[in-house]
């Protein structure tokens, strides 16, 4: 498996340098294409009342929207630097439904975390949760303030279930050369998870890993992911995405929604 092409959404937000230049990086080292991608809507008045007055205003918020997408462009250009080739794709509408439909030609994404503490990086972000359950791809998850990946020490967050499955497949490329790899399975149930199997799975594929269960967490499976990794000095988590559904997830709680606004490393996720 080649990564031949990553796609990185690109949006006005504070993090969003940092995270062209990691995809960059992630090019160089993979000899892929580097795709920057960005779509703004065009959010006018609904056409109702003074018609003149709608279109005045929609004229200015499409003008508002170019300008916009031209500087996104701008940003890709300057700091995509290291990357072998480039190409952009831009369009005035929705940016989930825009970056969903364009992945069809990506190897990977590479989005920004959307934690609460994140800020707000406008309307050209694409939600982070809605892109996992849409976009078909693995999807690298970066923090703020992330602009390299060394992917030196990885964890897996094991469980048993067809996208963790896929996701360990996903992370195939980044597991070259890492000095250490943990596979971690975290609950009451964590010696019946099959961790031995997917460290088996990654034998085959020449990487020795690690088998941590850790069976009496201290506190939520999510944190105690991250909390393993923070200690071992990890630079990615490894994990599927969205075990149970989206819906479930975000109103009752759940492992994927917790890291995905929270995590301090990058993740690759696969739903």
């Amino acid at each position: 498996m080649r990564i031949t092409n990553i796609m990185v959404s690109v949006d006005l937000g504070a993090a969003a340098a940092d995270r062209i230049q990691l995809a960059a990086g992630l090019a160089e080292r993979f000899g892929s294409k580097l795709t920057g991608i960005a779509a703004r809507p065009v959010l006018g008045p609904m056409p109702v009342g003074d018609m003149l007055e709608v279109e005045r205003v929609w004229a200015i918020e499409e003008r508002l929207t170019d300008e916009q997408l031209a500087e996104a462009k701008v940003l890709f250009e300057r700091e995509a630097g290291q990357a072998p080739k480039t190409g952009w794709l831009s369009a005035p509408t929705d940016p989930l439904t825009y970056l969903g439909a364009q992945a069809r030609t990506a190897d990977l994404v590479v989005v920004g975390r959307q934690g609460p503490a994140d800020g707000d990086p406008g309307p050209m972000a694409a939600p982070t949760g809605g892109l996992l359950m849409e976009v078909g791809r693995p999807v690298l998850v970066v923090p703020p303030g992330v602009e390299r990946l060394a992917i030196k020490r990885v964890v897996v967050a094991w469980k048993d279930a067809p996208e963790a499955r896929r996701a360990i497949h996903d992370a195939l490329p980044f597991l070259g050369h890492p000095e250490h790899v943990c596979v971690v399975a975290v609950g009451p149930d964590a010696q019946h998870v099959g961790a031995e199997g997917a460290a088996e799975y990654l034998s085959g594929h020449g990487i020795k890993a690690t088998t941590y269960l850790l069976r009496k967490p201290e506190i939520g499976a999510a944190d105690e992911i991250l909390r393993f990794a923070r200690r071992e000095e990890a630079d990615l988590i490894v994990m599927g995405a969205y075990g149970h559904s989206r819906l479930r997830e975000w109103v009752f709680g759940g492992v994927t929604r917790d890291v995905l606004q929270t995590t301090a490393v990058c993740c690759l996720m696969s739903h």
